[in-house]
């Protein structure tokens, strides 16, 4: 299987570096129980070591790695209990506060929104799981912003991160990753009719992916739950 970490274009911010290496835990490129260096994750990247030792730092203070003293870097486990919790608290949060965002997003500013989603099925389809899965967080987090609960948006983000999505490489060979790619511009154009129980009903079966689909149980399927189809409870 090819390396899903690709070099980065040069001269990238120590956030740029900080948010592919945080993408790349998320997408299974770097591995609970894996010792990593910043020498040899630079290679991968394409970039020196000091700039992955500084954004290496910012993950540890997320939780997301640990430091081995004199060796380098490891990342945090993760058990499917937690993950179950992640998706559960996402569940209750996120959809009702993007259909409250719903009628507050501007005409002007679906384009651009457009455009997001569009990064997001780019990834998919060139099988970029590092890309796809930091566009995906900065599209979702944008939509969070709408509802104007920065507590919220943070929360969502630290959730976001400790989230792991394993299933990733199986469902881009068969090509389910482009169809889940393609639920974000589902999601818009329900926001753009201002339709709110659409956008609800949207955001939970997209949401429960994470547990469902991309974990290698049927879609939109939490392991312990009922499928999250979004009826009732609005």
């Amino acid at each position: 299987m090819p390396d899903p970490v690709q070099p980065l274009h040069k001269g990238l911010l120590r956030e740029d570096i900080t948010n592919a290496l945080r993408a790349a835990i998320i997408s299974g490129g770097l591995l609970p129980g894996v010792l990593y260096s910043a020498p040899s994750l630079a290679e991968r990247f394409g970039v020196s070591a000091t700039p992955v030792r500084e954004a290496m730092l910012d993950l540890v203070r997320e939780g997301l790695v640990v430091t081995v003293r004199n060796k380098g870097y490891r990342v945090t486990e993760i058990g499917d209990e937690q993950l179950d919790e992640i998706t559960e608290l996402r569940l209750l949060v996120e959809p009702p506060l993007v259909a409250r965002a719903t009628p507050k997003v501007p005409a002007a500013d679906f384009p651009k929104l457009r455009s997001m989603a569009d990064a997001i099925v780019r990834g998919a389809e060139r099988g970029d799981l590092i890309d796809y899965t930091e566009s995906d967080r900065m599209f979702h987090l944008r939509l969070l912003e709408y509802a104007g609960n920065r507590r919220a948006t943070t929360l969502i983000s630290e959730l976001r991160a400790h989230t792991r999505l394993y299933g990733l490489n199986a469902i881009t060979a068969d090509g389910q990753l482009v169809e889940s790619a393609a639920e974000h511009h589902a999601i818009l154009d329900a926001m753009e009719q201002r339709d709110k129980r659409l956008v609800t009903r949207l955001m939970k079966r997209h949401i429960a992916q994470t547990r469902g689909r991309w974990a290698g149980h049927a879609p939109g399927e939490i392991p312990g739950h009922a499928p999250a189809d979004g009826r009732g409870g609005e």
